[in-house]
């Protein structure tokens, strides 16, 4: 059997691998990515390219009042308290250098979006995804510090006699190998939103959902920290996020024309939520609907407000596709997509009196997005309908780390040799989620863990 050895050995080939590699590599250490599929990029180059950070250039350039405490406050707001704060913290003391850090390697940084999924100002930084991760991987191989390992699975990780995680057992192109880790090793190969197996053990209620992400998310990383003993949290929040088409299998991404004024109804014609909640929330709601299934209703003044420079706001281009359901009346609108006419009117009406009104609607919606934008009557012809449930697109639980992103065993002690990033981490989002916060964390805590991997041996 071969063995090869290097400093920092990092098990996934996405952002928080490559945030780490790049970051280890100006350290000065050898470091080896391991990816098992063809490509790099895994679920990271598939999102929808937000990444949360406060008190930005981009943000002071419109005006933008933000600062890391306010982050941090939506943060454990929309985590509804379930969060670890001290790994709340880490990110927020830490997310405005990495957003310079990534634009000084290379990283471009569209512009700012309106505020989105528990945010409460503007402060999703937009990039494409695929570009971001391989430019990281590019400025990583040329620091000459970097090998990356395509078709190459990790197994089992090895352990010393003293315990300490020494490297991992690896399938490459159908031979094994072992590769020794003189510094640490780092988990950063995401969640498992690709083993059905996994998702039915922890929410069965998620079984009819649409999951995307990338094809190697199968919870390797997850089954290897296990084996030794490591903690997890934040299973019973695995959601799925609202705003998917169902039938269209060629946008993996969700629509959110909620975030923008529209409302959200159910197959009886009725809404059923709080719609500026964090869209993790409402995709529990909609799967707990008839089918799982709802719509999101919106007037044509909510349909141009969209922006086609970010994916889940681009209205124009899912118009073009055919996604909406158009017609020049409520009747006819309830008509097409089989909701009893009556109640949908009565609905509209409702929901319309109260934003006249300024008082909260049903279900107490008091902003179009968490604490941000004035609410819309939904008035002007032609109105719209987009058929949404939702789709799993992270796990975004995982395994308990400390605040040097060492990995705990269940007896709250590190296990030595052994870092996580990325979806890896449990315990950063708790109930729900932030736009932005999971590509975030990823970058964030990559890029830490690329600077401390002789921490991983410290009792």
């Amino acid at each position: 059997m071969n063995h090869y050895e290097c400093d920092l050995l990092v098990i996934g080939g996405g952002l928080a691998g490559f945030c780490a590699a790049l970051s280890a590599a100006q350290a000065g250490l050898q470091v080896v990515v391991l990816e098992k599929t063809a490509q790099t990029g895994g679920s990271s180059a598939m999102s929808g390219g937000c990444l949360a950070f406060a008190g930005t250039d981009l943000q002071r350039s419109h005006g933008i009042e933000d600062s890391s405490q306010r982050l941090f406050d939506d943060l454990v707001d929309v985590g509804k308290g379930e969060c670890d704060e001290s790994l709340v913290k880490l990110y927020t003391d830490h997310q405005l250098e990495t957003y310079q850090w990534l634009k000084d390697n290379g990283v471009v940084f569209a512009d700012v979006i309106e505020a989105a999924s528990g945010q409460s100002v503007p402060r999703v930084h937009n990039v494409d995804p695929a570009d971001m991760v391989r430019q990281l991987q590019s400025a990583a191989l040329a620091t000459d510090k970097v090998e990356v390992w395509l078709h190459s699975r990790a197994r089992r990780l090895l352990r010393n006699e003293g315990g300490r995680v020494t490297g991992a057992s690896v399938e490459r192109n159908g031979e094994q190998q072992h590769i020794m880790a003189r510094s640490a090793v780092l988990l950063a190969s995401g969640g498992f939103v690709q083993d059905r197996e996994l998702i039915h053990r922890f929410v069965p209620q998620y079984d009819n959902a649409v999951f995307i992400g990338g094809e190697g998310n199968e919870g390797d990383g997850l089954r290897m920290a296990w084996a030794l003993g490591a903690d997890v949290r934040d299973l019973p929040y695995i959601k799925g996020t609202f705003g998917k088409h169902p039938m269209d299998e060629h946008n993996h991404h969700a629509c959110l024309v909620v975030y923008k004024g529209a409302i959200a109804v159910n197959q009886d014609g009725r809404r059923f939520v709080d719609e500026s909640q964090s869209y993790k929330l409402l995709g529990d709601a909609v799967m707990q609907q008839a089918f799982g299934v709802g719509y999101q209703i919106l007037d044509q003044d909510i349909m141009d407000s969209g922006d086609n420079q970010v994916r889940i706001l681009d209205f124009t281009r899912r118009l073009e596709e055919g996604l909406f359901i158009e017609a020049q009346t409520l009747e006819q609108l309830a008509r097409l997509i089989e909701v009893p006419e009556d109640v949908l009117l009565a609905e509209v009406a409702a929901y319309n009196d109260a934003v006249r009104q300024g008082q909260p609607p049903e279900f107490g919606r008091q902003h179009l997005v968490h604490h941000h934008g004035q609410l819309r009557t939904l008035e002007r012809p032609p109105f719209y309908a987009y058929p949404s449930t939702a789709a799993v697109f992270g796990t975004y639980c995982g395994v308990i780390v400390d605040s040097g992103l060492r990995v705990l065993d269940v007896f709250g002690e590190p296990i030595e040799g052994l870092l996580a990033a990325g979806e890896m981490i449990g315990g950063f989002h708790g109930a729900a989620y932030m736009t932005g916060s999971a590509l975030g964390k990823a970058a964030v805590f990559g890029r830490l863990a690329g600077t401390r991997p002789g921490t991983a041996s410290e009792g």
